[in-house]
């Protein structure tokens, strides 16, 4: 005969073992639930008062960024959509053997500012969080500021030169200032589209910024106003 104790000891790993699967599965549907409920990427990229339009508040972490460290609304989402066209899980594709056997990821570039592990490490440290995700626009937008402004100081690039920042944000300020970027074709042109690209949404942006500013409860004509 069993002892009432043995069954009610079998019952309790029972229900501990379906409440760490519950919990497994739980934790598993949250990070799938956070790429599924992730914003689509704008439909039109070529104008920024759209992109605005669909993703409101992506204007305000630009501007916010923009008003902390000092790179301009218009080069922060040119950069972006440089980096990922505007996807917020994006990752470099893995190489694959034989046709079928993934490997490694070439780089732990990720989110919408396709920031490395190293280098967004020293940005939560300095200037983020830990709760700080690449896969959200507000904290894409102000790392893109911060590594800016890092790359004012310690290579002398201007925050209203776009190309020459983007240069920097590819090679790293040390890499710039040794001119790697100048046999990377490739880099070149990303440079140019990216300058481009920001004098472009500039423009556009100066047509339609009133739109998005003193539309909140708490703001106040003029004082809202850039």
């Amino acid at each position: 005969m069993r002892c009432p104790v043995d069954r009610l000891t079998v019952a309790s790993s029972n229900t501990f073992a379906c409440l760490r699967l519950w919990a497994s599965l739980s934790f598993v549907l949250f990070l799938s639930g956070c790429a599924t409920f992730a914003p689509n990427p704008p439909q039109d990229q070529t104008n920024v008062c759209e992109i605005f339009r669909e993703q409101p508040s992506w204007y305000d972490y630009a501007q916010e960024s923009e008003q902390k460290w000092g790179t301009p609304i218009a080069t922060q989402m040119s950069f972006i959509q440089q980096e990922s066209s505007f996807r917020s899980h994006i990752r470099p594709d893995r190489k694959y053997y034989l046709g079928f056997i993934p490997g490694p990821r070439p780089s732990s570039a990720k989110g919408y500012a396709q920031a490395q592990d190293p280098v967004w490490g020293e940005y939560e440290d300095q200037a983020g969080s830990l709760f700080a995700r690449r896969t959200h626009m507000k904290h894409a937008t102000d790392f893109i500021g911060w590594y800016n402004r890092r790359s004012q100081q310690q290579a002398g690039i201007s925050l209203s030169n776009p190309e020459h920042l983007y240069y920097a944000y590819h090679e790293g300020a040390g890499g710039y200032q040794r001119g790697t970027y100048r046999g990377k074709p490739q880099v070149l042109r990303a440079g140019r589209e990216v300058a481009a690209r920001a004098n472009r949404y500039q423009a556009q942006l100066n047509a339609c910024e009133a739109e998005f500013q003193c539309r909140k409860f708490y703001q106040v004509w003029p004082f809202c106003r850039s």
